[in-house]
């Protein structure tokens, strides 16, 4: 997995951030080895009817922002990919979004940045990232709900999630993916970030908060599952576009 890219070649690199989404992903391929990195495991999946595309590396990032970091500038400076992926979890805000729909990542908003001594609004912009995704097109190969995405590290706070809807046009919330998409736009790698809503916080209640982990747990196994499953159809729209933009010989 360390040769390098040729030309005609596209390489994709899945980042999976939590323990507990790793484990999901692990479970559906039970018979690749994975190798060690000093951040976590990867492996590599050939996938069928992918011509052209090099076999799709998973890669275990991390939980956290600075996990996430770490992950997203290993990831580009060992494998060199053309799309950086990055499959999770998020927790939606109540009567916005629903358990199973899966966010589409435009933009991402690293929220919990609190800067005293200068302009607050600055900070927080120094650190959102918009992300190109006219690559897909109008018509997405999965039903996704497209929507900026917010981070911090630390679980929603139900007090601040009209506040985080507002201010930011955000429907969920997560941990790492503000940090993968910031890292991928200043390599100006094409990044997708995926993620399926396990649970739901409002300014009353929380579903997984409270000694109900499991609940975020069991939603975890079903989403990645998803997500893996349909994860070939959006390879093959990243992929059919870089050989559409490429010069004919």
């Amino acid at each position: 997995m360390n040769a390098q890219n040729s030309p005609d070649t596209f390489t994709v690199v899945v980042v999976v951030s939590a323990d507990a989404e790793w484990r999901a992903v692990r479970s559906l391929f039970p018979t690749i080895e994975a190798s060690a990195t000093p951040l976590g495991e990867c492996f590599a999946v050939t996938i069928p009817g992918l011509p052209g595309t090099a076999p799709v590396v998973f890669f275990h990032g991390g939980w956290g922002k600075i996990a996430a970091a770490a992950s997203a500038q290993y990831a580009i400076g060992r494998w060199h990919p053309d799309l950086l992926v990055n499959l999770g979890t998020c927790g939606g805000f109540a009567g916005l979004i629903e358990p199973g729909q899966v966010l589409l990542a435009d933009r991402t908003v690293v929220y919990d940045i609190l800067e005293q001594m200068g302009d607050p609004d600055e900070a927080l912009a120094h650190y959102a990232t918009v992300l190109d995704l006219d690559w897909l097109g109008d018509v997405y190969p999965h039903p996704v709900r497209r929507s900026a995405l917010v981070s911090a590290d630390r679980d929603l706070i139900r007090e601040e999630i009209q506040d985080l809807a507002a201010r930011f046009g955000a429907v969920a919330g997560d941990w790492e993916s503000g940090a993968i998409a910031w890292v991928a736009a200043r390599h100006e790698i094409r990044c997708l970030i995926l993620r399926g809503v396990t649970d739901l916080v409002s300014r009353f209640a929380a579903d997984a908060y409270e000694g109900n982990l499991n609940v975020w747990l069991e939603a975890t196994e079903g989403v990645m599952r998803s997500l893996v499953e349909q994860l070939p159809d959006w390879i093959e729209r990243a992929a059919r576009h870089e050989r559409e933009r490429m010069p004919v010989p």
